[in-house]
């Protein structure tokens, strides 16, 4: 996966922020207008948009002699492909994430456990319902488009 620059960045905030997962998206002028505090010309706004449709970070569909635009995958999609792909830069994958699970937050070390969980098949408080709710929200509904991680 491919990391972003700082305006490439923005913009993928912009559009995880903004466009809900049922929205057609947004159009390259919603997205300048939301970029608060940059003064940005529209062309380069719509170079970066064009730059991410290529990568693949974002899907777009002609609307008239416009393009609208939505993330290709969700914020936590892209975050968790990240750590996967830093797994892979070399030495030990096990001792990274030893390392990785000394670090986290008691909070942090529950939601891993209930993960694990929940691949082993277990149930019971922290299982796979209790995960599902805490990461995809009520009833395990995730946003329209998102397949679920595996």
């Amino acid at each position: 996966m491919t990391r972003l620059g700082d305006l490439e960045r923005a913009v993928m905030d912009v559009l995880w922020d903004v466009v809900p997962g049922t929205s057609d998206g947004v159009t390259v002028r919603e997205v300048a207008d939301a970029l608060d505090g940059r003064e940005l010309a529209y062309t380069t706004v719509m170079t970066v948009l064009d730059r991410l449709a290529g990568k693949g970070m974002v899907q777009r569909e002609r609307e008239g002699r416009a393009w609208r635009y939505r993330p290709a995958a969700s914020r936590e999609a892209h975050i968790a492909q990240l750590m996967l792909d830093a797994l892979d830069l070399g030495g030990s994958r096990d001792a990274a994430l030893v390392r990785f699970a000394r670090s986290v937050t008691g909070t942090e070390a529950e939601v891993l456990r209930a993960a694990l969980g929940s691949e082993a098949g277990l149930t019971g408080p922290g299982s796979t319902d209790a995960l599902t709710d805490r990461v995809d929200g009520p009833a395990g509904r995730r946003p329209a488009g998102e397949a679920a991680e595996r």
